[in-house]
């Protein structure tokens, strides 16, 4: 669950790090000390969605995220801008985020029918993107007018909204007492995935594709910096665009609904994806810039939102809190993985040689799955 607030925080927390330490190291490692909980712990978390109300977990979740918020507010605003804190603070918001995602990916399809469930999960990344789209410009306003603390004290109130949807919210998951270990369900969840070779398929490529292409994101503020030579505002304004194809990637495949060869749409879109990664990197033109962002924003949310209802539509109520703790598992740790190496590589190679070659390995991997392991173009 994201919020405008939250991607405010992202926008400020990152600037506010290269600005203390001008370094692309500490931008990824930041990055991946955020993804590395939800690497460690989101296959216990789903074991623990399995067999706990996942309402219930969503709130511990959300209460933990909006304290580091609120946190790290207080310390900017005393002048504590250390960039210790800032990465402790990412591991615990990502240690809440462990177990509230997969939770969360569980109750959504309790929530709507399994022939609504593509549109389900694209009309559910809109209000991701819209605050990836209103988040990062009001967050490059506020850090020129306001100062980075009023964007996380922003996104500690922003918390308020889900907390108190989640408890209205009046369905409810109830599951059964089970005296099986953690480590036997969890051992459950992972022989489904693996009797299903197409799903085994889809979590590598999970993997594969945040692995390559969410560098990008992170390495932003150099090409700002350090290239296009403009400020937060200018910043602010590549997120957003990338925000508003997100927007358009998923009311296009809402408005696809259940279509066949979903697998096949995936892969193609994955292609377009790693050419406006290249392109990105590429590019010394803002104009350029801008419109390769728009082409990533919209086939990066076509194919997550697709891939994701892939193993939605592949998986039983039972074990679904397992399976989609695997799947946010490769997901969301190619995240984290993804920046570190490149957080060693960038200093050695520069951003835009990295992430062109991210670019274009990701149209390898996609021509792969269509024309070679074919399990995934087959869906």
């Amino acid at each position: 669950m994201s919020s405008i607030g939250t991607w405010m925080q992202i926008v400020a927390q990152g600037w506010l790090i290269y600005r203390l330490s001008h370094s692309a190291f500490l931008l990824a490692l930041d990055q991946f000390l955020a993804g590395i909980p939800i690497f460690l712990f989101s296959l216990i978390g789903g074991v623990v969605a399995d067999r706990t109300e996942r309402r219930k977990i969503l709130l511990v979740s959300q209460y933990i995220q909006m304290g580091s918020a609120a946190t790290l507010t207080i310390l900017v605003a005393l002048g504590l801008t250390h960039v210790w804190p800032i990465l402790c603070l990412s591991f615990v918001s990502g240690f809440a985020q462990a177990f509230g995602g997969p939770a969360y990916q569980a109750l959504i399809p309790t929530l709507v029918d399994r022939d609504d469930m593509p549109n389900a999960i694209a009309l559910n990344s809109i209000q991701f993107n819209l605050a990836v789209t209103v988040g990062p410009a009001l967050a490059g306003i506020t850090l020129a007018r306001l100062g980075e603390k009023w964007c996380f004290g922003l996104n500690a109130l922003s918390f308020l909204a889900p907390v108190i949807s989640l408890s209205i919210i009046s369905a409810r998951y109830l599951p059964e007492k089970s005296g099986e270990s953690m480590f036997k369900s969890l051992k459950q969840g992972i022989h489904f995935i693996w009797r299903q070779g197409a799903m085994v398929a889809l979590i590598i490529l999970a993997f594969t594709m945040t692995f390559l292409s969410m560098p990008m994101r992170t390495y932003i503020p150099v090409f700002v910096k350090d290239i296009f030579h403009r400020g937060p505002e200018t910043y602010g304004n590549l997120l957003s665009l990338m925000g508003v194809g997100s927007i358009v990637g998923s009311l296009g495949v809402a408005s696809l609904g259940n279509i066949s060869k979903k697998g096949r749409f995936a892969l193609s879109m994955l292609v377009l994806l790693g050419a406006g990664i290249a392109g990105f990197s590429l590019s010394k033109f803002l104009p350029v810039s801008y419109a390769m962002l728009l082409l990533v924003g919209a086939s990066m949310m076509a194919v997550f939102a697709t891939v994701t209802s892939l193993v939605q539509l592949s998986v039983t109520n039972e074990m679904r809190g397992r399976v989609m703790s695997v799947y946010n598992f490769a997901f969301r740790g190619g995240m984290p993985i993804g920046n570190l190496v490149s957080g060693w590589l960038v200093p050695a190679y520069t951003a835009p040689i990295v992430l062109g070659v991210n670019g274009f390995l990701l149209i390898a991997v996609a021509l792969y799955f269509l024309l070679i392991q074919r399990r995934v173009a087959a869906l």
